[in-house]
Formats: C-alpha cells, sequence, structure tokens
C-alpha cells in the first residue's frame, strides 16, 4: 500500500523505513533535502515538495503528517487542502489537540478529504518495537488504512492474552484501536500522556528518596547507601511495578550512575496540560497527573536527583534533548 510521509524526524523516518520493511511504499518529504535523501539510499523514495509528494501517490492518497502540533502542522493540513482530492486520507500521527482534529476534520469533509488522527506511542524504538497507536476518524477510511496500522503495530509480542477478552475489538491485542470519531484517537493519547507523566515522576520521586538516604542531614545510623543500579535492575524482574519506563531507567543508570549527564530540567511537550484541562472541563480529580505537570514546571527553577531521572528516561524512550537554558521562564513552554 502507499503512504506519503511528512517530517523525518525521531519518529516519522523510522515510520517510513517500517512500512518499507513491511512492503508498503512510501513516498517521504522533509523540509530537510539531507534527510529525504538519506531515506532515499535506503530505497525509499523521496519527494521535493508538498506538491511533489500528492504527484507520486496514486488516488485515493493517504498522507502521514508527523510534525510538531501547533502552527507548522495547522499550514501543514491548510495546503494538503488545497492539493488533495475527494476520496484522499489525511492523517495527523504527531501529538494534536483533539479539538483541533474536529476543527480540521469538519474543514476537510468540504472537500471530500478525510481526516484521521493517530495518537502514536513508540518514540525513537518504534522501529523495531513497532508504534502502538489509538486513532480516530471515519471507520471506513481507518479500516481502508488497516494494513499501514497492522504493519506499523508491534503486533501481540509475547504478551499473554488477557482473559475475558472475547467480544472485543481483536486490533487492540496487536497494539492499535479504532476508538472513535475525530479526535478520539488524540484524546486517548493525550490522556496515555498525562498518565505517563505520573508514572515517570513516581518512579523519580522514588529514587530520590533512595539516594537521599545516605544524606549526611540524617543521623548516622539511619543512613544507607544504596546502589540504585541494582535496586532499578533487580525491580524488573518479577516486581509489581515493573514497566517499559522501568527498563529504561535501569539503563540510565548503568550508563552514568550519578546522572551527571543530565541538568534536570524537564521539558513538557502539551499533552500533560492538555490532560488537567479536560480533567477540569469534567470535573474529575487528577491529583497525581497535576503534581506530576507541576513538578515539571518547578524543574525549570532548580533541579533534583528525581529530575535527572525524568530527563533520563524522556531521553530514553522519546530522544528528547534537555533546553540548553538552565531555566525556561515561566509562561514561555510552549505546547
Amino acid at each position: 500500500m502507499q503512504l506519503g510521509v511528512v517530517g523525518l524526524g525521531r519518529m516519522g523516518g523510522n515510520i517510513a523505513r517500517r512500512l518499507h520493511r513491511f512492503g508498503h511504499h512510501a513516498v517521504a518529504y522533509d523540509t530537510n533535502p539531507k534527510t529525504v535523501a538519506e531515506l532515499g539510499a535506503e530505497g525509499i523514495a523521496g519527494a521535493s515538495s508538498l506538491a511533489d509528494l500528492v504527484a507520486k501517490l496514486e488516488a485515493p492518497r493517504a498522507i502521514w503528517l508527523m510534525l510538531p502540533a501547533g502552527q507548522v502542522t495547522e499550514t501543514a493540513v491548510t495546503e494538503f487542502a488545497g492539493l488533495l482530492k475527494s476520496g484522499d486520507i489525511l492523517i495527523d500521527g504527531g501529538n494534536t489537540f483533539y479539538k483541533d482534529d474536529m476543527r480540521r476534520a469538519a474543514a476537510l469533509t468540504q472537500h471530500g478529504i478525510t481526516y484521521v488522527d493517530v495518537g502514536t506511542s513508540g518514540g525513537i524504538w518504534g522501529l523495531e518495537r513497532g508504534y502502538c497507536m489509538m486513532i480516530g476518524g471515519a471507520a471506513t477510511a481507518v479500516n481502508h488504512l488497516d494494513p499501514i496500522f497492522r504493519a506499523l503495530a508491534p503486533g501481540p509480542g509475547n504478551i499473554e492474552r488477557t482473559p475475558a477478552r472475547n467480544g472485543h475489538d481483536p486490533r487492540a491485542e496487536q497494539g492499535y484501536i479504532h476508538a472513535g470519531p475525530a479526535g478520539a484517537g488524540h484524546f486517548v493519547k493525550m490522556v496515555h500522556n498525562g498518565i505517563e507523566y505520573g508514572l515517570m515522576q513516581a518512579y523519580a520521586e522514588g529514587f530520590d528518596i533512595l539516594k537521599s538516604k545516605a544524606s549526611e542531614h540524617l543521623p548516622e545510623a539511619e543512613r544507607f547507601t544504596f546502589d540504585l543500579t541494582d535496586i532499578a535492575e533487580v525491580w524488573r524482574r518479577g516486581s509489581v511495578v515493573s514497566s517499559w519506563l522501568l527498563d529504561l531507567t535501569a539503563i540510565a543508570l548503568a550508563e552514568n550512575a550519578t546522572l551527571s549527564n543530565f541538568s534536570g530540567t524537564v521539558d513538557d511537550s502539551g499533552e500533560g496540560r492538555w490532560t488537567i484541562e479536560a480533567a477540569i472541563e469534567e470535573a474529575v480529580p487528577a491529583n497525581v497527573l497535576a503534581a506530576s505537570l507541576f513538578a515539571r514546571f518547578r524543574s525549570r527553577e532548580e533541579h533534583t536527583f528525581g529530575d535527572k531521572l525524568l530527563s533520563a528516561m524522556r531521553h530514553k524512550f522519546g530522544g528528547h534533548v534537555e533546553p540548553h537554558t538552565d531555566a525556561e521562564p515561566r509562561g514561555k513552554e510552549s505546547k
């Protein structure tokens, strides 16, 4: 199946690569010609512009945007509205705010273009592990794209089946679901990322408590000096708190037990804020998720070992790089 891929950054390029591996025909475009050329050397067709990308795809076309949320994606959607034809599909796989999806879907429908939003989790590991996807949009378009989603998804792997799942969508066991109409996919991914904030904060605080047990401010007889690398490793094996985030924590600590390669300045990319906004709209208490978001704000003013662990986890799963400055002024963080 053909798919145009726009935006070849940390995830977009690997999406094109994974599709190529599974026998699909990807056509890739990025504003950086060097990135397009690198994929071309791997046998993946490239395009020199959005118009060229459209011209190289057969109708009905499907194009996947993997761009930063906000104006960059908005501009691309507007341009494609004038390039695509009735029956074509435009997919947004980035971390877009779900209400923007709903607005864009309604606008594109007037041109006969179907908009599909795909909340995509997998980070820089997706090429090998596959991508967990939460999809919103019309069922006809989602079903048409199923070969693409099936190739990108991780598949069942060695995870045991959940008992009593009879009658539920079997695609969930493959690592992707059709969550509902336009906006539903990104809403589920938004909450997923809000939960991610809370999980990461819990690990960060726990390891900070372990590290601080050796503090000179405690009575000497009550001090313990723990090997955090070993604790992370043993918790990976049979513990109720084991997870992929803990796996990545163990890797980061094994590479540098003091995490001195991280400052502890922790950014937030928007989804945590949107999750809290949704909780407020729905009058749902979200104590842990809200606190984890505020902890990231605080990390830009003072840094703890826990903040460094948060930075390490973000780098390991998503390739996120800390800001160059030690602290960002309040109010300047972008979605």
